[in-house]
């Protein structure tokens, strides 16, 4: 990298200026104030055919200021966080504040809801990564799966390794700081034959650069994947079974989530309303979330709020548990905040897992869905409606590659119609999951 991150150094200097703004914010009479600041550092490289194309070099920078005067809320936000550009963001926020209507809901979360338990959960690995190493990194991803009999072309191989610091501190006497990295590599190719093109890819991800795949192992892994295209047929339109690909059941687990999060609740924006302990999937099905992982991707001891995160069981033997909430979309709606402002922090499923080769037998006939394109998917009643590609199967056993058909049904029909989970868990992001089997849905094919 061009300039070393100096990671302590600048939660020191972020935690100063917070503190700076919280004071200032008092002064000039706000009743309660937040402040959130953060800066990123990393390095983002992709080749093409054995040539560089494009070396980034990024350092990202911002400071946000939330002030109360009473029930009114303002807000103001800057990239740059001298002392100057603070005082004149708390001064926006506050004049914002002072004309802005009334919100019941508005306010800080509680003050007996803030985190105590601040542990270092292992989330920051830097790289000593220079951009001549990470040009070969790169380099050698994409030889490894242009060398694989059968690759016509690519579209080329990318690296990204960044690290960061975020502070988030309020008047309740809060302040927390985390240290974190993220780091990648991806490599997507192009196969032809008389039919035409395919491509397809494949990717590593984590937090501690020494986790990640071997660079030519994804090469290979993108080849496979692109070549086993080859050949793609339209398949029949009906109704099937269908096996979601790990990579893609995590999408469902994305929408299960965000038609629990008070956000879609208060505004009557779910098909998930008012649904809190009935039933949506098997009784075998559970799922929760786990934000104090060590090491884990999406890992924090405190939130948007600096409400203290803890375990949620948000599906507990098939039955709604818990909502995703806000402090607040939980005064809109009346509850308490769940430490979710901010979303849902490693989610894992608690489930029996079989393995593909048994979840494709238990199909029999059916599409095994590895693409899915579009973004039809309807959060306020549930209707799924995304293009796909895939394979078929019969009797268990995969055919021939499949593309242009659509895959719907409604999500809640979907999740009470779900057969089993593999034991195939894809690690690579936040949410953990292995390939879901459902029962039946409407497919628009040949």
């Amino acid at each position: 990298m061009a300039q070393a991150f100096d990671a302590s150094s600048q939660q020191a200097l972020l935690t100063k200026r917070a503190e700076e703004a919280l004071a200032l914010a008092k002064r000039l009479g706000a009743d309660a104030a937040e402040v959130g600041a953060s800066v990123d550092q990393g390095i983002g490289i992709s080749v093409r055919l054995g040539e560089v194309e494009t070396v980034e070099l990024s350092r990202d920078q911002g400071i946000a200021v939330t002030l109360y005067v009473g029930k009114r809320k303002g807000s103001a936000s800057s990239s740059d966080a001298s002392s100057a550009s603070i005082q004149a963001a708390v001064e926006k926020a506050l004049a914002i504040a002072r004309y802005t209507g009334e919100d019941p809901a508005a306010g800080l979360a509680d003050a007996d809801q803030m985190a105590t338990e601040l542990p270092d959960l292992k989330v920051h690995y830097p790289w000593a990564l220079t951009t001549d190493q990470a040009i070969e990194l790169a380099l050698a991803c994409e030889q490894a799966g242009r060398d694989v009999e059968g690759i016509s072309q690519s579209e080329g191989a990318s690296l990204s390794s960044g690290e960061g610091v975020r502070v988030y501190a309020n008047s309740h006497g809060f302040l927390g700081t985390q240290k974190g990295s993220s780091h990648s590599l991806s490599c997507m190719l192009i196969a032809q034959d008389a039919n035409g093109m395919q491509r397809d890819y494949d990717y590593t991800s984590s937090r501690n650069p020494e986790a990640l795949r071997d660079p030519a192992d994804v090469g290979r892994e993108a080849a496979e994947r692109t070549l086993r295209r080859l050949g793609a047929q339209r398949p029949p339109t009906g109704t099937f079974p269908i096996l979601f690909d790990p990579s893609l059941s995590s999408g469902l687990v994305g929408h299960l989530l965000s038609a629990l999060a008070g956000g879609a609740l208060y505004r009557q924006s779910s098909f998930l309303c008012d649904r809190l302990g009935t039933p949506l999937f098997p009784e075998w099905f559970s799922l929760e979330e786990r934000p104090m992982e060590v090491g884990a991707t999406a890992s924090t001891p405190f939130d948007g709020e600096g409400v203290q995160t803890r375990n949620n069981r948000f599906i507990d033997q098939g039955s709604i548990a818990s909502y995703m909430l806000s402090s607040y979309s939980a005064r809109r709606l009346g509850m308490q905040t769940t430490g979710n402002a901010g979303g849902a922090r490693n989610v894992r499923l608690d489930a029996p897992l079989k393995t593909r080769e048994a979840l494709l037998k238990e199909m029999g006939r059916g599409i095994w869905v590895t693409e899915l394109m579009g973004q039809g998917v309807n959060g306020v009643t549930g209707d799924y409606s995304r293009g796909a590609a895939g394979f078929w199967v019969e009797n268990g056993e995969i055919q021939y590659p499949i593309e242009e058909f659509t895959i719907a049904g409604n999500l809640e029909r979907m999740f009470s119609g779900l057969v089993g989970i593999g034991s195939d868990i894809d690690t690579r992001g936040s949410i953990h999951t292995g390939s879901w089997l459902i029962d039946a849905m409407t497919v628009a094919g040949s």
